[in-house]
């Protein structure tokens, strides 16, 4: 066991000693059996960092606080945003989503259960900073939940932040009966995404459950009520869990009745589609016209513009965004973004002008760890505007994208 004694000095975080070779492998191999985390290796890079990173415990209070106030100012705006049709060509949304969203206004949103959300926290030169909220399909069960409980076990003076993936499978429980038949939608051609499923299907299993791992082309619809239309089962279902983007959604073809997850399902979901009217990053570009306050927000995102307000000779001072990417991909930022990448940005900017946003770029601290200076992301879940967990992504660079590695978040227990 490592020893990691709180030091009054090092800030509001820093990295553990480094597990040696072989507990790092049984750490390892755990993580792949116990915890369905398989991908845990990249190209020739290992995914799980052989160190934690440490929180001190008022660190941790203050984003405890400040993620509970995002999570319930971002279910404030969704609320708004699906009565405000107008606003949402500015959000950067394809036209086929906007026009199931304009269903709301008369079938209603569709019904939810079990918020989850996660907010992707940054140390900067300026205090802690948000980057984006990953408020449709959040990712990162496996590592919040099973690596942190593993890395834990290693050193004293610790613990875990929380255990994401059993306050959701709670919650999710808590909103359905006793056996509910649980679909937990997702691409299942993606292992990534299946070895999420599979870890949560377990929580909710021991919980009593009976979760089903299908694609959501096996969701039918009846009435707003889902049912099962498997080749190996049939029949209705008492809730959903999708994990399965919902811009994706549409390419699942109109027979589908796709648009259902936005509006009119009885049968609830976790998260309903409308989540997407605050995944997009171009949801700043409409807050002024909002009756809906969001201070947290306004005090913690950078500084957001429509791309096309920012000169193309200052761009070493904002980052460029996809309005619906994810896990970093086709973001530009000067230093890090390739030659080769930019003139992909370039041509996507001609081409879809509306669903791109500039965001002014922060100034990353990094951390000292034993493998030397690395950029950390925290990430924060709530379920139902409660704080449930965390964990992390560490890159040599200020950019989190694939190629990061997952790192466990741990809590001094001595402030």
């Amino acid at each position: 066991m490592s020893s990691v004694s709180a030091s009054p000095d090092h800030g509001p975080c820093r990295t553990g000693t480094r597990l040696d070779s072989d507990t790092y492998a049984v750490v390892r191999r755990r993580a792949v059996f116990d915890c369905c985390k398989w991908d845990v290796q990249y190209e020739d890079v290992a995914t799980l960092a052989p160190f934690p990173l440490l929180l001190a415990r008022e660190a941790w209070r203050q984003l405890t606080d400040t993620a509970a106030a995002l999570a319930r100012e971002t279910r404030a705006v969704e609320a708004e945003l699906a009565q405000r049709p107008e606003l949402h060509a500015r959000l950067g949304l394809p036209r086929g989503i906007r026009s199931a969203l304009r269903r709301c206004g008369t079938n209603g949103p569709s019904a939810g259960l079990a918020r989850v959300i996660r907010f992707d926290f940054h140390l900067t030169t300026e205090g802690w900073r948000i980057s984006e909220a990953n408020t449709d399909v959040p990712g990162g069960f496996n590592e919040a939940s099973g690596l942190c409980a593993l890395m834990a076990e290693q050193y004293s003076d610790v613990e875990t932040a929380g255990d994401p993936a059993g306050a959701y499978a709670d919650a999710l429980i808590a909103g359905t009966r006793p056996g509910a038949r649980i679909a937990l939608v997702h691409a299942t051609a993606y292992s990534d995404d299946h070895q999420v499923m599979r870890y949560l299907a377990q929580h909710l299993e021991r919980r009593g459950a009976v979760p089903i791992l299908v694609s959501p082309a096996h969701i039918g619809w009846n009435s707003g009520y889902a049912f099962l239309t498997a080749a190996w089962d049939k029949g209705p279902l008492d809730a959903l869990v999708r994990f399965f983007p919902a811009e994706w959604l549409p390419n699942l073809g109109w027979r589908s009745g796709w648009q259902t997850f936005f509006s009119g399902a009885r049968t609830p979901a976790s998260n309903p589609a409308t989540t997407l009217l605050s995944q997009t990053k171009r949801l700043p570009l409409v807050w002024d016209e909002l009756r809906t306050e969001l201070p947290t927000w306004r005090r913690l995102l950078p500084e957001t513009c429509d791309h096309r307000a920012v000169p193309w000779g200052c761009r070493g001072d904002w980052v460029l965004k996809p309005a619906l990417g994810r896990v970093g991909e086709g973001v530009g930022l000067t230093g890090v973004t390739t030659d080769k990448e930019w003139q992909r940005i370039r041509r996507d900017l001609f081409w879809h002008r509306g669903a791109w946003v500039a965001q002014r770029r922060f100034i990353a601290t990094p951390l000292m760890t034993a493998e030397g200076l690395r950029y950390a992301c925290i990430g924060v879940f709530t379920v139902d505007e409660r704080v449930v967990g965390a964990y992390g992504r560490l890159a040599t660079v200020p950019l989190i994208d694939a190629r990061a590695q997952d790192i466990a978040i741990l809590v001094e227990r001595h402030a």
